[in-house]
């Protein structure tokens, strides 16, 4: 399983939140887990730079056509404005197609809290799995 390590592009400023997203990506066909991947790498690139990024890891289960990212941001505003910046914005278009089922979850800790444990986040992505699929979610 490969697996980008957290990464800091910015510091945090001391006492003050980080505005945390999780996803899991499950593209349709191993066909597809090549595309998925090295496209994600760009954007990896691109979040390593990102005005705002307070920290990011990637792992990736590419026999099981799965991709699951974790992020911390100075606010929302601050992942949004990344989210819609090129390469991201190009890359997750161009992607969609080759989507089975996304998921994302968001949550706030303090900065020192950081970086965020991979189990919380995978707990955190299932339980709003479950929420969206009974209908409850705040389906992205």
């Amino acid at each position: 399983m490969p697996t980008l390590p957290w990464v800091t592009p910015n510091p945090a400023r001391p006492d003050t939140r980080a505005f945390v997203m999780a996803s899991r990506f499950e593209v349709r066909s191993l066909k597809d887990v090549p595309q998925f991947f090295w496209k994600s790498l760009a954007a990896w690139g691109q979040v390593r730079k990102a005005p705002g990024a307070l920290g990011a890891s990637l792992v990736a289960q590419p026999l099981g056509r799965t991709f699951y990212t974790l992020s911390a941001w100075e606010s929302r505003d601050a992942l949004y404005t990344y989210a819609r910046a090129e390469p991201h914005k190009s890359i997750m278009g161009g992607l969609r197609e080759t989507m089975r089922v996304s998921t994302f979850t968001f949550w706030e800790v303090p900065v020192s809290g950081l970086p965020i444990d991979w189990k919380d986040a995978k707990r955190r992505i299932e339980d709003q799995a479950r929420a969206n699929a009974e209908g409850h979610g705040a389906g992205h």
